[in-house]
């Protein structure tokens, strides 16, 4: 079992649902398990300003598939949600992204880890060291290290929510 940090996004249809039950299914995947998930997060988006703000989290989960396969996995979430993509970095009612996946690094078309955009977005850093903040990423340095690095961003925690 490999362990892997899955970054969640949404900013349409209930964004806070839609990660919710993202979170839900991913301890549901073949040969994997929901080890933790991060509380929510509000931001503006990083691409076109012209959308809703973004609801992001990280989870954290132990699999045995392989990268491509978890992709593979992750994309059919993402079409469950009915994620369509209209615009690069535009918005969507689920995005799914692995951010890390052991200490691999992968180089493919389809994917690259770790995610080659994590460094530089505090609504990936601060959920990954809210459930890791010990992690180091296979460059070495912490992910709280990395955080401390990044220009302020508006990043705001939302208050956990309470299910019966």
């Amino acid at each position: 079992m490999t362990a892997a940090y899955i970054g969640l996004g949404s900013n349409l249809e209930q964004p806070d649902q839609q990660i919710a039950n993202a979170i839900r299914e991913l301890g549901a995947l073949p040969d994997t398990r929901l080890i933790a998930a991060s509380s929510l997060y509000q931001s503006a988006p990083v691409g076109p300003q012209d959308q809703p703000d973004f609801i992001n989290a990280v989870a954290l989960i132990e699999t045995a598939l392989t990268p491509l396969t978890l992709l593979d996995q992750l994309q059919c979430l993402e079409q469950q949600a009915g994620r369509v993509r209209l615009r690069h970095w535009g918005e969507r009612t689920l995005d799914l992204d692995i951010l890390l996946f052991g200490n691999e690094h992968v180089q493919h078309p389809w994917l690259t880890v770790p995610h080659k955009e994590m460094k530089n977005r505090a609504f990936v850093l601060l959920p990954l060291t809210e459930i890791a903040p010990d992690l180091r990423l296979p460059c070495g340095n912490t992910v709280a290290s990395l955080l401390a690095l990044l220009p302020a961003q508006a990043v705001t925690r939302l208050p956990r929510q309470h299910t019966n």
